[in-house]
């Protein structure tokens, strides 16, 4: 039961608290399971809002393309000596003023800033779509990993119950034949009902094994425990297949269709385009630029006559066009120092890459390693519990024959029975191994 253990460690997420007023049905398949901890699954959601936010950016690059246009008004009262709007002179009264303006301008180049940016963030956006995919795969194998174990020992409990069912009918009959004087041997009958005993405490254990891999699995469902939930079963012979491909042809089908090798690469990628969009910076910057204004003032007046707002701000009207160049010279180091560490952050993306490619062969070849391991174990188990079976079965009939001692009965059917729950965690265990192949694959059939 140890592998179970090691790859839920090994695979699981964090299990996020359980969420409140929610319950499973009291039958789920394995889809239903899937479907119910992607949807609960907070690593997801939040991988999620990161998709979201990329999004964000990479639309906003795009808009950093399009002209900027900005409106000013300023109304204010004036008391005193000061300027007259209207006038462009002194004066020593007081008056209100107003002016309006509206500015836009356009970039026609800026080191081709805006372009790699639009790349970069796409390419950060694409990113994000494959960790979110990533976070969904993870809670993939974490489920089909828990369901596993839980149909795992839910076998286990029934062969337990049928190893109790049969030290219960042997107990049962040295007791009829102790009291009718016609057991040999007294002690057979006390060696029995060890084993009796030995078989009521596996059906407890193996019963609190059940319950604990059910809380594991409706944790990673993120619903609350139901003691009475029940899992549909796997075909049994779907679970014994070997995968047909190498472990370097899983490799290689992993570089192209795993998520997060993907995302990696894209991230690299990305990065480029910011050492572009920091080099950019260096260049001048041609814009366009344009405005309009105009202004009123309470003081202004023609021939003595105050004039209206409405002549005001249609006659002193103005507007002005123009190009612009702007060319960095020195500006603290900051435009060097931003390519440095456009620099910096591409090699690390790169060497994240690297790694992210290493292990991905590292944790292939183990997984391919423990698939072979489990299906020869599998194998060797078969004939071994065909071979305890029929040993059992010629124990038993020598023994209620009279010619075999309780000892060996004993041992007979201990042998039988730890074969049989060998090969149950053995055939479980190969499918489960398959799966993680069929992970890196990029194929997670059901």
């Amino acid at each position: 039961m140890r592998y179970f253990k090691y790859l839920i460690f090994s695979l699981s997420l964090s299990v996020p608290a359980l969420a409140h007023g929610q319950s499973a049905d009291t039958l789920l398949n394995l889809q239903q399971c899937i479907d119910i901890a992607i949807k609960n699954n907070l690593d997801v959601k939040k991988s999620e809002l990161a998709l979201q936010t990329a999004h964000v950016n990479s639309n906003q690059a795009k808009e950093y393309m399009l002209p900027s246009i900005n409106g000013q008004v300023d109304h204010s009262i004036s008391s005193g000596r000061g300027i007259d709007p209207s006038t462009n002179t002194y004066v020593n009264q007081s008056f209100r003023s107003g002016n309006y303006s509206l500015s836009g301008d356009l970039t026609l180049f800026g080191g081709l800033q805006n372009l790699n940016n639009i790349r970069q963030t796409s390419l950060a956006y694409q990113a994000g779509k494959m960790d979110l995919q990533q976070a969904k795969d993870q809670v993939t194998i974490n489920v089909i990993t828990a369901y596993l174990l839980v149909l795992n020992n839910t076998e286990s409990l029934n062969q337990v119950k049928n190893q109790l069912d049969v030290s219960k009918k042997t107990v049962e009959r040295l007791t009829v034949l102790e009291k009718e004087g016609a057991n040999k041997l007294p002690s057979d009958l006390y060696d029995l009902k060890g084993q009796y005993g030995d078989n009521q405490l596996n059906v407890v254990n193996t019963i609190a094994t059940l319950k604990s891999s059910k809380l594991s699995l409706l944790q990673i469902l993120n619903i609350p425990y139901k003691d009475n939930i029940t899992l549909q079963p796997i075909n049994a012979e779907e679970l014994a297949k070997q995968t047909p491909n190498s472990a370097d042809q899983v490799y290689d089908i992993a570089l192209n269709q795993l998520a997060y090798v993907k995302a990696a690469t894209l991230r690299r990628k990305s990065s480029e385009k910011g050492v572009s969009v920091a080099k950019g910076s260096l260049f001048p910057t041609i814009s366009l630029f344009g405005g309009l204004t105009t202004n009123i003032s309470s003081s202004a007046q023609i021939n003595g006559q105050n004039i209206s707002y409405y002549d005001q701000f249609k006659n002193n009207y103005g507007k002005a066009a123009g190009i612009s160049l702007r060319v960095p010279i020195l500006n603290s180091f900051q435009n060097r120092n931003k390519i440095a560490l456009a620099k910096i952050q591409l090699q690390n993306d790169v060497y994240v890459e690297q790694t992210t490619k290493v292990q991905l062969k590292q944790n292939v070849e183990q997984a391919y390693l423990n698939m072979t391991s489990a299906y020869d174990k599998y194998n060797v188990l078969v004939e071994q519990v065909a071979a305890y079976t029929e040993s059992f079965r010629t124990a038993e009939i020598r023994f209620n024959a009279g010619v075999l001692t309780s000892v060996d009965f004993v041992i007979a059917k201990n042998n039988v029975d730890r074969a049989k729950l060998n090969l149950i965690n053995a055939r479980y265990s190969v499918y489960i191994y398959n799966k993680i192949l069929d992970y890196y694959e990029g194929k997670l059939s059901l």
